[in-house]
């Protein structure tokens, strides 16, 4: 059996929840163990995707985030693994051999030449995109606390983070990875452009930028377009829909307490989960938080 998990950390990831989502799949497909069609509009780090395509049978998956660059590194890991092992190799290793002030040094110049390194989804250079693919894994292993953060103009600025010995590149990982992925379709765009047609146990997972439990708390600068209350009524309207269409859906997001949600979902089933947060800048705030998980089943 194949296995593989997330190339990246990311924020919000679901690698600690995986054993809830699992167990709260639709019964028809626990049982039999197939998937006719996954799909996942806000993969991010595709922690559950990766644990579908290694313990189901998933028969066609279709995924999709906004942020290019994320996407451009699914597609070079998909399409041409072995030319980026061979990039994240040389880069690894000129690293490791730099003294600490050097590894500042090379950390902050890799940025510079990731931020100015402007790829169009729709344009697909493959020596491009393998090099752009390479610096986003790089920065992610070595950032701090293992952030992805845009600004407003779309650039990477999360600071270098301290790693005596970092692994870089995980060969084995992005191989099974590749082979995981050969039959995913990988797009970019607005989830509300994410219309496929049913098959046999269609499943959506929704997982977007969650709905900060407070204003100091508010990280959804995955893209620089973020995600405010008006986009999460309109996920509301898209989760309804595709109900409407005949989809399993299930929807993380987390547990506010000011009944926003439970409005937004009314009529749905929704349980309240224990996860645990990893990736904060003040370690009293990472810990066991509470989350929603929604369900039309």
């Amino acid at each position: 059996m194949i296995t593989a998990k997330p190339f990246l950390k990311w924020a919000g990831g679901k690698r600690q929840l995986i054993d809830v989502l699992d167990r709260n799949l639709p019964k028809k497909i626990i049982r039999s163990g197939e998937i006719g069609l996954y799909v996942e509009p806000f993969i991010g780090g595709g922690a559950f995707l990766f644990h579908l395509l290694s313990h189901y049978k998933v028969k066609k998956s279709i995924i999709n985030d906004i942020n290019p660059d994320l996407m451009i590194t699914y597609v070079v890991i998909q399409k041409y693994p072995e030319e980026l092992i061979k990039m994240l190799e040389a880069k690894e290793k000129k690293y490791l051999q730099l003294n600490e002030d050097k590894r500042k040094e090379y950390y902050y110049k890799q940025r510079d030449v990731f931020n100015k390194l402007k790829l169009d989804f729709n344009e697909h250079i493959p020596e491009l995109w393998t090099k752009k693919a390479s610096l986003l894994i790089l920065l992610n292993k070595l950032c701090f606390n293992g952030l992805f953060r845009q600004n407003n103009k779309g650039e990477f600025n999360v600071p270098m983070g301290r790693y005596k010995n970092p692994k870089i590149l995980d060969r084995e990982n992005i191989l099974n990875a590749s082979k995981l992925l050969y039959k995913t379709e990988i797009h970019c765009t607005s989830y509300l452009n994410i219309n496929p047609s049913k098959t046999e146990n269609s499943l959506i997972y929704l997982d977007p930028p969650y709905r900060p439990l407070s204003q100091t708390s508010a990280f959804t600068k995955y893209s620089k377009e973020g995600f405010d209350d008006e986009d999460q009524k309109k996920l509301a309207e898209y989760f309804k829909q595709k109900d409407k269409e005949g989809f399993y859906l299930m929807l993380s997001n987390s547990d506010t307490g000011d009944g926003f949600f439970e409005i937004l979902y009314a009529g749905y089933n929704m349980k309240k989960v224990k996860n645990r947060r990893y990736i904060n800048s003040k370690a009293d705030k990472r810990g066991e938080i509470q989350e929603l998980l929604v369900q039309n089943y």
